[in-house]
């Protein structure tokens, strides 16, 4: 039996077969321009949103749970420098996001040197710019499927 899918990345779906994350984090950013002025504190404006990204990160057991195999996946999805779209598993739509960086740390060795251990964390980049967009883009894609 299948467990239940955490999260899917376009048509990547994270779970305990694959790569299971154990921390989310989940970073907003707005940006404020700066303008010096004699004798006072600078003056600043707003100008709009900044980047957004999410880190997943976690164990990964081969013996128990997703490897190699599911960490090549997204490295394959990762060098097409696409954005997919995020959803988790409670049907909550997070945007597009593109694979900006996976970084691994692979120990305790089995004696042929596989890894019984890897650490992982995958940065995700927000690439649309509002939910709306996202919904638009979801809903022309099904569009096309159907049609």
């Amino acid at each position: 039996m299948l467990g239940l899918p955490m999260m899917a990345l376009g048509l990547f779906v994270f779970m305990l077969e694959t790569v299971p994350y154990q921390q989310l984090q989940q970073r907003f950013a707005w940006r404020l321009a700066s303008n010096s002025r004699v004798g006072k504190r600078p003056a600043h404006q707003f100008l709009g949103p900044d980047d957004e990204t999410i880190t997943l990160s976690g164990v990964l057991m081969p013996e128990l749970t997703g490897g190699d195999t599911a960490l090549s996946l997204l490295k394959l999805m990762a060098d097409q420098g696409k954005a997919w779209p995020l959803i988790e598993g409670t049907g909550m739509i997070y945007g597009f996001y593109a694979i900006e960086s996976i970084d691994t740390t692979r120990s305790d060795f089995f004696s042929d040197g596989k890894a019984r251990r890897i650490e992982f964390t995958i940065t995700l980049k927000r690439t649309d710019d509002t939910l709306l967009d996202t919904l638009g883009t979801v809903t022309r894609g099904m569009m096309d499927l159907i049609l």
